[in-house]
């Protein structure tokens, strides 16, 4: 039986950068808007009353993936990780497995990654300042992929400030309250999203939000009239109408499919970004197989890791 490499958590972190991450996650929209990469739809399964198991397959430029990731929102108190997971790659071309890779290393780099992404493309030209609100794991990397895109000084906020202050030293930026968040020019939200941190009070002309935490159903960071308030984009639209942050405004009619924009669009020029300097736009991300893809293909194209294997 053949040997396969599996890439750990710390090896993944060691062979993609947040400069490359970035770089590669947008070529991934790009091909995907493009129809060069395939993906079929995310596949729930609910664990209740804990969390849920999600299946996310995707395809493209000679590798096929299968990521097989938890979201148990209860584990921290357990000492677990709330997201875990492997994503296994195998060969578009003839099936054969490739190469195990840990999906929590993963997610933390491509959902990093698109709020760069989303920053670069929706901001304002002269957009400079971050505020994250919600400096766990996720927000962490949000930070470091906004920081890498040169983006900063930030604001870091979080319930418990200790960890606001860890990442904002690491950065060199700041510990504030949300309110100093919201002052900044971007806002990138990573919450457990059980409840909105983000309000219309809060919107004001020119501000650019990323909100990465409404990852399912139920969940939401903004309020539906904030929401609606918006300019507003996803990364695709049938996971985001039924299970992001838009899902709330859609289903009380304040926001139709022609409203919103996904970001493939407007990175390949099929649509257009921000429409003026006083828009208030907003992202909703709910985390693509395609993205993932895409940083899987810069894992096995590194050559400063060498993996451990396993025997199939």
């Amino acid at each position: 039986m053949p040997e396969i490499p599996v890439f750990d958590h710390d090896a993944v972190l060691s062979a993609v950068t947040p400069l490359e991450a970035i770089e590669r996650v947008r070529d991934g929209f790009v091909r995907h808007a493009s129809r060069e990469w395939e993906m079929p739809a995310k596949v729930y399964l609910q664990a209740p009353p804990n969390g849920d198991f999600r299946a996310m397959p995707a395809r493209g430029s000679g590798l096929a993936i299968l990521k097989w990731v938890t979201s148990f929102p209860v584990n921290p108190e357990r000492g677990l990780p709330a997201v875990m997971g492997v994503i296994c790659v195998s060969s578009e071309e003839d099936g054969r497995p490739l190469a195990l890779i840990d999906a929590r290393a993963v997610s933390a780099l491509r959902t990093g990654a698109v709020a760069a992404i989303a920053a670069q493309e929706l901001a304002r030209e002269n957009a400079a300042t971050a505020g994250i609100i919600g400096c766990g794991v996720f927000g962490a990397w949000a930070a470091r992929c906004l920081a890498a895109a040169e983006y900063g000084p930030g604001v870091c906020f979080d319930p418990d400030p200790d960890r606001a202050g860890a990442l904002a030293g690491e950065l060199g930026w700041e510990a504030g309250s949300r309110e100093d968040a919201l002052e900044c020019d971007i806002v990138t939200c990573v919450t457990p999203g059980h409840e909105p941190v983000i309000h219309s009070s809060d919107l004001r002309p020119g501000l650019h939000l990323t909100m990465l935490g409404a990852d399912g159903p139920g969940k939401a960071e903004a309020a539906v009239d904030a929401v609606a308030r918006c300019r507003a984009f996803c990364d695709e639209w049938e996971q985001a109408s039924h299970g992001g942050e838009l899902t709330g405004a859609i289903e009380a009619g304040l926001l139709t499919q022609a409203d919103v924009t996904e970001l493939g669009e407007v990175l390949t020029g099929m649509s257009p970004g921000r429409g003026s300097d006083e828009e208030v736009t907003l992202f909703d991300s709910t985390g693509l197989a395609i993205q993932d893809l895409a940083i899987c293909h810069a894992v096995l194209g590194a050559d400063s890791v060498k993996p451990a294997t396993v025997r199939l």
